[in-house]
């Protein structure tokens, strides 16, 4: 761990804008974790190196494995049509705009795919406009109405995927599919496809095709009772107080049990050394201990970029400039952390990882303070990572 990269996180908390951060950056064989602080402010349970951490928007590069996965298995087919496995959604039109009344419609220019799914350019998901997220629009209502969770990871939705896929499909797509990036709903509804089409729950098929040969022993959409309660309180800053306040992003009772419907977007809980496992797979070219579990083309699909100049551009403060591959970030230009060609994802409770294939680079941030995704710590700590 560069020293810099230490200090400066351990200034932060010192500051008070963290309680603790677990944090891992790799090079090959070399391995440095760094562990700070405690669970929570003001307590006296301190971060571990196995601290579990709910790695929200992090789940979603690890089912776009999953899914490469079944198409090499044949199960699924990149170019299939979403609705020959989730006939519930065959009747979806179009909102004119996304602004507009539920019943001004146009029909679909062409099926949804389940690349669409992995490319986030399916035509429904989190409505970005400026600097506002989920604008009063009578689709936002209508999906709060029907408690699809689209804004994910908490209040969770009541239903089950097979309901929660019934209900999602009374509803027009937003956009035209494949015309725009739109956040969070590909992965939501690649989640159900991928338990339907692999005959049992998501986390059961997770566990057996991905977590277990990769010795993900840690991940999972629960955690067992007597582990729930080491996970860290959410905190993020209220914006009408300017205040940073816990969140109701519920209690280890939560996390204790299977979720009635497990996030393909968000619900994971996993650790540092965990996600490196993860993270060494893609470095890797889909190698891990010497056995391929992914082909090196599935593993350059996920980590090139598939969206156009103009489909970056009007991606919003989500995508913020970057590319998009399957369910991950990929900077296609140079900025201030590296040059183009980093890829990973962040998780809107204050989490972190990229990979960087040039430098042999794997950098993981684990925390539980959404401010570490914009107060400026995640920007010095990808920077410090890489000893700059």
């Amino acid at each position: 761990m560069p020293a810099e990269l230490h200090d400066a996180m351990a200034a932060r908390i010192e500051r008070g804008e963290f309680p603790g951060l677990v944090s891992l950056v790799a090079r090959g064989d070399d391995v440095t974790v760094d562990v700070l602080g405690f669970t929570r402010f003001g307590g006296d349970v301190p971060m571990r190196r196995d601290t579990p951490f709910r790695i929200t928007s992090m789940t979603k590069p690890v089912i776009a494995a999953l899914a490469m996965m079944l198409a090499e298995d044949d199960l699924i087919d990149l170019e299939q049509p979403v609705a020959t496995v989730l006939p519930e959604l065959a009747g979806q039109r179009v909102l004119a705009r996304p602004d507009a009344p539920l019943d001004e419609t146009v029909p679909p220019a062409r099926p949804v795919t389940v690349e669409d799914l992995l490319t986030f350019t399916n035509g429904f998901g989190i409505i970005s406009v400026g600097q506002e997220l989920n604008p009063d629009y009578p689709i936002v209502r209508a999906w709060r109405e029907q408690e699809l969770a689209m804004a994910e990871p908490e209040p969770r939705t009541p239903h089950d995927p097979d309901e929660w896929v019934r209900r999602f499909g009374t509803l027009p797509l937003i956009h035209q599919p494949g015309e725009n990036w739109i956040y969070n709903g590909g992965t939501l509804i690649l989640g159900v496809l991928l338990a339907r089409v692999g005959g049992r729950p998501l986390g059961d098929l997770l566990r057996e095709r991905l977590l277990e040969p990769l010795g993900m022993r840690d991940t999972g959409f629960w955690v067992p009772a007597d582990r729930a309660g080491e996970i860290p309180v959410h905190y993020m800053t209220d914006f009408s107080t300017g205040q940073m306040a816990a969140t109701d992003s519920g209690g280890a009772e939560l996390w204790a049990a299977p979720p009635v419907f497990p996030s393909g977007s968000a619900g994971l809980v996993s650790t540092a050394d965990d996600y490196l496992a993860f993270a060494r797979l893609l470095l890797n070219r889909g190698v891990h201990g010497g056995t391929r579990l992914l082909s090196e083309q599935s593993v350059a699909s996920m980590t090139t970029n598939h969206l156009s100049p103009e489909q970056i551009d009007a991606g919003g403060m989500l995508l913020a400039n970057q590319g998009w591959g399957y369910g991950m970030a990929v900077t296609v230009t140079a900025d201030e952390v590296s040059g183009p060609g980093r890829y990973g994802w962040a998780g809107g409770y204050g989490t972190s990882w990229f990979n960087d294939p040039r430098e042999g680079l794997i950098s993981i941030v684990l925390g539980q303070v959404s401010d570490l995704l914009w107060g400026g710590a995640l920007t010095e700590f990808d920077r410090l990572a890489y000893g700059k």
